[in-house]
This record gives structure tokens, sequence and C-alpha cells, in this order.
């Protein structure tokens, strides 16, 4: 009986301990939620677990939404209740700060990753692809099937939604490129599609509303040769990981300036390569990735990052303006 009554107690310690970090909104929320959403809400979870580089304080709710469906109705009960909400896509482009996120972060998943083929003419094929999935899963997905036109993202992490709203891209290759059309949501739970020409693509932007979120692609690709494809992705992956470090990082942290010498360049120039502060520092490989070198804060990578600005625009005149979002900081999102 002893043994029943611990555990008992301990579960009943354990519950009044999540409900002690809960936010304040969370009762109302729980009891409004059946009209807008059925599924599961994850409580005060560790961000550090859903990035890249591995560091960011809790958010204080976590949602999966599955569908289209789900998104809009989450979208429109969230504004009813007024409660703040931000999207996070695969984790590889943001720095969340130690603070953690107020109220409910948004994340595209595994289910939220169909990719179908919805039309094909003269070895053109358009193929749709939501936002949840992975662009490593697209671009061996796409060689498998013998889909040429986005051997260019092999190796870039992220998801598809990210990739859309950045305009990601590499070696001479951008999504802009080959999106056909964006199935895109407002912040009203609203959809529409926008056609390429719609769009008004930039270096690293899709040059739309910071409100709107894309929740699925439609890209027009080519029949090609599966094994030159395949040949090719590997060619591309190989070059990425000899010119990039593989410690934990977001990539390219900075834009490249408009003209001129890159980022890398010109931190590189700036003599920067190796400068530490706390656990993060300035890759030796490649002077535009700040990685965490197992003990950074968000914090460290924040203050690199400015000294990285001050210092190149000191010697350069040139403000390097961050690639990565910084989510949770003063003045950020």
């Amino acid at each position: 009986m002893a043994a029943v009554a611990m555990t008992t107690w301990q579960e009943n310690m354990a519950v009044e301990a999540a409900a002690e970090t809960r936010p304040a909104w969370a009762d109302y929320f729980n009891d409004e939620m059946i009209d807008f959403w059925l599924g599961e809400v994850l409580w005060n979870q560790d961000m550090a677990k859903f990035t890249s580089y591995g560091v960011g304080g809790c958010a204080e709710a976590i949602i999966w939404p599955a569908s289209v469906r789900e998104l809009s109705l989450l979208l429109k009960g969230i504004r009813r209740l007024n409660i703040p909400w931000r999207l996070v896509g695969g984790g590889s482009n943001i720095l969340v700060a130690d603070e953690g996120l107020k109220g409910i972060t948004l994340i595209f998943g595994k289910r939220f990753a169909t990719i179908e083929v919805v039309g094909e003419k003269d070895g053109l094929v358009d193929v749709r692809v939501e936002a949840g999935c992975s662009l490593a899963r697209l671009v061996n997905w796409c060689a498998e099937q013998g889909l040429s036109g986005l051997e260019f993202a092999a190796g870039i992490p992220g998801s598809v939604g990210g990739a859309l709203v950045m305009n990601a891209g590499a070696w001479g290759g951008d999504i802009s490129q080959v999106i056909r059309s964006i199935t895109v949501m407002d912040e009203y739970g609203e959809c529409c599609d926008k056609e390429a020409g719609q769009l008004h693509y930039g270096y690293r932007s899709w040059g739309e509303d910071a409100g709107l979120i894309a929740v699925a692609g439609v890209f027009g690709l080519q029949r090609g040769d599966k094994a030159a494809i395949k040949e090719k992705c590997r060619k591309v992956v190989a070059a990425r990981m000899k010119q990039q470090p593989q410690e934990a990082s977001c990539g390219s942290f900075f834009k490249n300036p408009p003209q001129g010498r890159s980022a890398g360049e010109l931190i590189e120039l700036a003599g920067l390569k190796g400068k530490r502060l706390g656990g993060a520092m300035v890759s030796e490989k490649h002077g535009n990735f700040l990685i965490n070198t197992g003990s950074a804060t968000a914090h460290d990578l924040v203050r690199l990052m400015h000294l990285v600005q001050s210092t190149v625009n000191e010697k350069f005149g040139v403000l390097l303006e961050p690639e990565v979002r910084l989510l949770g900081f003063a003045g950020g999102n």
C-alpha cells in the first residue's frame, strides 16, 4: 500500500508542477478550444529540441496542425481568444531567445507533408508539396522519380514552407526558378493561390506580407535521367560538406550584400574567423556560419552576431542583415 500511495503522490505532484508552468491563458484556452482544436497541445516545451542550433528557452504551448483545414480553424480560434502565435518551420533558420516564446507556437510536422503529382504534359511535371515536408525528403523523392529542377537544394536543411518563404537557394539556383504557384493563408485563416507571376520573389525573400503563411507549393519540374539527377545531387551535397561546417548552426547567418563581396568574404577579411563569445563561434571553415560549439546560449549567438555586424560595418561600411529569424527577442517575432 505504501508503494501505491507514494506513486499516487508523485503523480499528483507532477500534475501540479505541470499546471504551474502553464501560462495564464491556458485555462480559458482549454475551455474554448473544443470549438476549433481537438488535437494535442504540448505545454512548456524546450525549443532547443526543435531547432538546428539546439538553443533557446521554452515555448508556452506547441501545436502541430495536420491539414490546411485544421490550421484555418486554429488561426480563427486563436485570433478570437487574442492569444499571440507564430509559425516555426523545420527549425533550421531560427534562433529562439533563452527566455522562450510566449503564446502558441505552430509547427508543420510530418502529417503536413504530402507530395503529389498534380499535372504532367510533354515531360513537364507539376508537383504539389505541403509546407511541413522537409526539403531533403522532397529532393530525394524527386531524384527517385527522375524529376529534375531541385538538385541545387540537395543538402539544404529545413522545410518546404521555409524554403518557399525564404526563396532558399544555392549554386546558382533558387526556389523562384521552379515554383509555379503557392497556396497561402492569412492571419484570419483564409486561403488563396498565388501564381508565380503574382509573387515578388527577391534574394532570400518571397516579397509577401509577414502575416501570410505558405501552406503548400506547386513546383514545375522536368522528366530526366534518374541516375544523372542522383549524381548531381550527390555532388552538390559533397561540395556543401566540403565548404561548410558540420557543427550546429543555422546555415548562412547573414544575407549577402547586394553588391561587392559576399558576407562570408567580408567576415573573413575582418579577421573574425574563429572569434568566440561564450559557446558561440564564427566558423573557421566558413565565415558566414555562426556555430554552437556545444555550450552556446542564444545570448552568446546574438552577442556574436552584433560583434560581427559592428566590426564589418566599421571596416567596410557594410551592415550585414541576418538571414536567420530571431524569435522571442526584443524587436523580433
